[in-house]
């Protein structure tokens, strides 16, 4: 697929099919693409955790009470550690977020061209989720996502209006 096509392709899932599960490779290939995302020094400070057994969802799923996050038969956290993530001299500036949003988009997309539904999400509980996880207060989590195969008969959201660049491009 071409990129300016698979960008505007991308779109937020809120419709899994619990009974579709990812393929091994498909997840592999999906994975692989944050895995070679850039990242500041090229540090990589980043863990991708893949939620999958029936334990771990159950768990998982009370950091963002959704009905329809709950049928989706993985759930992917995107964690880091601060100590492990670039730090700017001059003021201190920590690329963890940075890094690990950039391996997210790499993620999504790369989902997107293999038809694996997603839907980034932040509005979670970071005190749940930290729990659950057994994470310590270095490892930030940045985001989690669903991955799974949209139900059959599945209705794409109305797009978004997006702002012209006209709006947002300013030449200096």
């Amino acid at each position: 697929m071409e990129y300016s096509e698979l960008i505007r392709l991308r779109e937020s899932v809120r419709n899994y099919d619990p009974s579709k599960p990812v393929p091994h490779d498909t997840l592999t290939r999906i994975l692989d693409a944050g895995r070679v995302a850039p990242s500041a020094n090229n540090l990589q400070p980043w863990r991708f955790l893949v939620i999958s057994s029936p334990v771990m969802l159950e768990k998982i799923h009370k950091c963002y009470k959704r009905e329809w996050f709950a049928n989706a038969p993985l759930i992917l956290v995107i964690a880091g550690e601060k100590d492990h993530a670039w730090v700017r001299r001059y003021d201190g500036y920590n690329s963890l977020e940075t890094d690990l949003a950039i391996a997210m988009t790499h993620i999504i997309l790369a989902a997107t061209d293999e038809g694996v539904g997603t839907c980034w999400i932040a509005a979670f509980d970071p005190k749940i989720l930290g729990e659950v996880l057994g994470l310590d207060d270095n490892h930030i989590v940045y985001s989690i996502t669903p991955l799974g195969f949209p139900e059959d008969g599945y209705q794409k959201p109305a797009r978004r209006e997006r702002k012209s660049l006209d709006e947002i491009v300013e030449y200096l």
